[in-house]
């Protein structure tokens, strides 16, 4: 069952920054992945850095911000890279895991706000929306590609949600552990969306707000990319 959580300044206690782990997949995020990296752990020191096969210098950047930065030797994907990143937060004891993009698109202080209801016991995992306050000032183009991919999460997953491809997600450890993400790329957001519905832990939508910027679009998905997403994600489901 789902819910709709009140974003707000939430203080989280000190064991619970010093627990959580910020997963942040990244793949040639060399120009950007320093000042993200820096600003999050001002909060979380906890940070886990996913090269997924970067060709420029993703990891060596990560790595001196970081402790945690880990290296696909090839471009596996994101799927791939949140995996890697969750299976690496858990083992090294993770009470929370947060899913948090590399590009700067995400905010540090929502953080809070998405671990709060976790931590109330109100809910195991919270999955941003940028659609509940209307805060992200999304692009024309990229809202109606949104908005397609929520009408076919709808049809298809029978799931009802506001956002269904935003990386920012949090979960309890129990609810991490649920997670096995098999679809490489990124499908895997809606393959990840059926094993929360179904994983019988509850869940809730917090608002967030995502932030444009021309770098973030140029890297993010066209509406031709979508309509693979799609296909990528049904034949993943028919498919052994």
């Amino acid at each position: 069952m789902t819910d709709t959580a009140t974003s707000n300044d939430a203080g989280l206690p000190d064991d619970v920054r010093e627990s959580t782990f910020i997963v942040m997949p990244a793949f040639n995020e060399a120009i950007c992945i320093e000042e993200v990296v820096r600003d999050v752990r001002r909060e979380y020191p906890n940070v886990v850095v996913i090269d997924d096969g970067s060709t420029d210098a993703t990891f060596d950047v990560a790595r001196r911000c970081t402790p945690h930065a880990v290296r696909h030797a090839v471009n596996r994907g994101q799927g791939a890279a949140l995996q890697t990143g969750i299976d690496f937060a858990l083992a090294r004891g993770a009470r929370f895991i947060v899913t948090f993009d590399s590009d700067g698109q995400h905010r540090v202080e929502d953080i809070a706000a998405m671990l709060a209801p976790i931590v109330r016991g109100d809910c195991d995992i919270t999955l941003g929306s940028r659609f509940l306050d209307g805060s992200s000032e999304i692009p024309r183009s990229r809202r109606f590609t949104l908005r397609l991919a929520v009408l076919f999460t709808r049809i298809v997953s029978r799931v009802t949600l506001t956002d269904t491809h935003n990386g920012f997600r949090a979960f309890s450890r129990k609810a991490a552990m649920k997670i096995e993400i098999t679809i490489d790329r990124m499908a895997h957001a809606s393959e990840l969306i059926d094993q929360v519905h179904h994983s019988g832990l509850p869940y809730r939508e917090v608002p967030v707000q995502v932030r444009y910027t021309d770098y973030s679009l140029q890297k993010g998905q066209s509406s031709r990319g979508a309509i693979q997403i799609a296909i990528n994600y049904i034949l993943a489901r028919v498919l052994p």
